[in-house]
């Protein structure tokens, strides 16, 4: 009964987070809970976006880890690589099956965790980039964040 309830409760508040009528909330609400603009964040393809605002509810907890972001500019929304079918089950599973190309193709075991443990965008030859390096390169080489 306690799993029904918190997944209910969850489930309530992501909806009224995921709206753009609603610009900021009061400011000590901002720091404690996620907010529609803290969400909108999450799902934007902007550099200085990625990867940033995982919070459900509590965004105390990306302020903790150091991956809490405002959202300073507008945001562009969608994926950082489109996808080319819309069928629900690539939707829901591309990433997987991404990563567990990346793991099959991995040479050594050592790549292979790396895939698994380090950041998106992680290559052993360093040919993609994280999106740390991504901010660093935008910020003109400046040491990431």
């Amino acid at each position: 009964m306690l799993l029904l309830t918190v997944s209910s409760v969850n489930l309530l508040y992501q909806f009224w987070i995921h709206t753009e009528l609603i610009d900021r909330m009061p400011a000590w609400f901002e720091v404690v809970f996620s907010t529609p603009s803290h969400h909108r964040v999450h799902h934007g393809t902007n550099v200085q976006y990625l990867d940033r605002n995982h919070a459900g509810i509590l965004i105390v907890w990306d302020r903790l880890f150091g991956t809490f972001e405002p959202e300073r500019a507008p945001v562009t929304y969608g994926l950082t690589k489109n996808l080319e079918r819309f069928d629900p089950i690539t939707i829901a599973f591309h990433e997987w099956v991404a990563m567990a190309r990346d793991v099959w193709r991995a040479s050594t075991w050592r790549d292979r965790v790396g895939y698994v443990l380090r950041p998106p965008g992680w290559s052993p030859d360093g040919s993609r980039q994280t999106a740390r390096e991504m901010r660093a390169a935008l910020r003109g080489g400046a040491q990431a964040v």
